[in-house]
């Protein structure tokens, strides 16, 4: 059985960076409804007792036909939210430190221009969607961006994984920021969990 995260901090913990209404709405409602809905179609799909980063990774060839589009969007959602909510801290902010730190600046030549990149992918993201610092075995970074409640492991079949994300759809914002989604990803750095991301980063597939 998928479990939803659970939080390591109260719905209003993330003010005034993320409001509490929103915070209660996304994770109570929202990604419940994710988590919910693949629980619903594992059996069917046959992928009870697999990871949900297996099963989003192989979806195109051993989800059955007739519920791909619901494991991949369920299963997105449930995957995508988890990694969301789980980077987020009332004590976060700055920069990552240690490795990802030193391969941030490899990559983008400077933490400000890595923060750059993913916001303009996030703030450009044309409807719903999300904003990604993706990496692969190897350990290489790529920002990248998806529609609706997709990711790279769905879209590079587990090549490419996720290890940040930002939720641009309007439910992860609108309550507080209405259309200003540029206010919201600002604000949003505020309270980034480096320590966690790193964390992402170390357990990679590989």
């Amino acid at each position: 059985m998928f479990e939803q995260i659970k939080l390591p901090y109260s719905f209003d913990a993330l003010e005034p960076h993320i409001d509490t209404l929103t915070m209660e709405t996304h994770y109570s409602k929202h990604h419940a409804t994710y988590t919910k809905n693949l629980n619903d179609f594992a059996q069917k799909a046959g992928i009870e007792g697999k990871s949900i980063e297996d099963v989003l990774a192989g979806w195109k060839k051993d989800v059955p036909d007739d519920v791909k589009a619901a494991i991949r969007n369920n299963g997105g959602g449930f995957y995508n939210h988890n990694l969301y909510f789980g980077h987020l801290s009332p004590n976060g902010g700055g920069e990552p430190s240690a490795e990802l730190g030193n391969k941030i600046k490899d990559t983008f030549s400077s933490f400000a221009e890595f923060k750059d990149q993913i916001s303009k992918a996030a703030v450009g993201q044309f409807g719903s969607g999300w904003a990604w610092l993706a990496t692969n075995a190897a350990g290489d970074l790529r920002v990248m961006a998806s529609p609706n409640q997709d990711n790279p492991l769905l879209e590079t079949e587990g090549e490419w994984q996720p290890i940040l994300g930002i939720d641009v759809w309007e439910h992860a914002y609108y309550l507080k920021y209405k259309n200003l989604r540029v206010d919201y990803v600002k604000e949003f750095f505020e309270v980034v969990d480096w320590k966690k991301v790193e964390e992402n980063y170390k357990n990679r597939r590989k």
